[in-house]
Protein backbone atom coordinates (compact mmCIF):
# COMPACT_ATOMS: atom_id res chain seq x y z
CA UNK A 1 0.00 0.00 0.00
CA UNK A 2 0.57 3.30 -0.38
CA UNK A 3 2.36 4.86 2.53
CA UNK A 4 1.67 8.53 1.83
CA UNK A 5 -1.99 7.66 1.22
CA UNK A 6 -2.22 5.52 4.59
CA UNK A 7 -0.99 8.50 6.73
CA UNK A 8 -3.63 11.07 4.39
CA UNK A 9 -6.66 8.30 5.50
CA UNK A 10 -5.19 7.67 8.87
CA UNK A 11 -5.33 12.25 9.30
CA UNK A 12 -9.20 12.17 7.74
CA UNK A 13 -10.35 9.32 9.81
CA UNK A 14 -8.96 11.03 12.50
CA UNK A 15 -10.48 14.40 11.86
CA UNK A 16 -13.75 12.86 11.42
CA UNK A 17 -14.04 11.27 14.87
CA UNK A 18 -12.62 14.54 16.13
CA UNK A 19 -15.66 16.15 14.77
CA UNK A 20 -18.45 13.83 16.14
CA UNK A 21 -16.98 14.28 19.42
CA UNK A 22 -16.87 18.28 18.28
CA UNK A 23 -20.42 18.13 17.87
CA UNK A 24 -21.66 15.34 20.25
CA UNK A 25 -20.31 17.60 23.43
CA UNK A 26 -21.21 20.85 21.80
CA UNK A 27 -25.07 19.61 21.92
CA UNK A 28 -24.28 18.66 25.32
CA UNK A 29 -23.23 21.37 26.49
CA UNK A 30 -25.48 24.03 24.93
CA UNK A 31 -28.30 22.09 25.92
CA UNK A 32 -27.07 21.73 29.54
CA UNK A 33 -27.16 26.09 29.55
CA UNK A 34 -30.24 26.40 27.91
CA UNK A 35 -31.91 23.66 30.69
CA UNK A 36 -30.20 24.93 33.32
CA UNK A 37 -31.06 28.80 32.28
CA UNK A 38 -34.66 28.19 31.46
CA UNK A 39 -35.37 26.44 34.53
CA UNK A 40 -34.19 29.44 36.32
CA UNK A 41 -36.11 31.67 33.78
CA UNK A 42 -32.31 33.65 33.25
CA UNK A 43 -30.63 33.92 30.32
CA UNK A 44 -27.33 34.59 30.91
CA UNK A 45 -24.17 34.98 28.86
CA UNK A 46 -23.91 31.71 26.94
CA UNK A 47 -21.22 30.06 28.23
CA UNK A 48 -20.66 27.30 25.53
CA UNK A 49 -20.12 29.87 22.69
CA UNK A 50 -16.73 30.25 24.36
CA UNK A 51 -15.72 26.06 24.14
CA UNK A 52 -17.53 26.27 21.01
CA UNK A 53 -15.52 29.09 19.06
CA UNK A 54 -12.09 28.07 20.87
CA UNK A 55 -12.83 24.22 19.74
CA UNK A 56 -14.48 24.96 16.50
CA UNK A 57 -10.91 26.73 14.83
CA UNK A 58 -9.05 23.65 16.54
CA UNK A 59 -11.23 21.79 13.86
CA UNK A 60 -10.61 23.93 10.97
CA UNK A 61 -7.37 23.39 11.44
CA UNK A 62 -7.60 20.00 12.02
CA UNK A 63 -9.62 20.04 8.84
CA UNK A 64 -6.86 21.83 6.76
CA UNK A 65 -4.46 19.41 7.70
CA UNK A 66 -6.66 16.94 6.40
CA UNK A 67 -8.03 17.91 3.09
CA UNK A 68 -5.72 20.26 2.23
CA UNK A 69 -3.60 18.51 0.13
CA UNK A 70 -0.74 16.31 0.38
CA UNK A 71 2.32 18.30 2.87
CA UNK A 72 5.22 16.41 0.95
CA UNK A 73 3.53 17.01 -2.24
CA UNK A 74 3.90 21.06 -1.65
CA UNK A 75 7.46 19.95 -0.38
CA UNK A 76 8.65 18.01 -3.35
CA UNK A 77 7.04 20.71 -5.47
CA UNK A 78 9.03 23.18 -4.52
CA UNK A 79 12.23 20.79 -4.52
CA UNK A 80 11.51 20.62 -8.21
CA UNK A 81 11.16 24.43 -8.94
CA UNK A 82 14.35 24.78 -7.45
CA UNK A 83 16.28 22.11 -8.92
CA UNK A 84 14.77 23.12 -12.49
CA UNK A 85 16.06 26.60 -12.01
Amino acid sequence: RDEKLWKLAKKRAEFKKQLLTYFIINVFLWGLWFFNSYRHGDFTFPWPAFVTIGWGIGIAFSYIGAYSGYEESMTEKEYNKLVNK
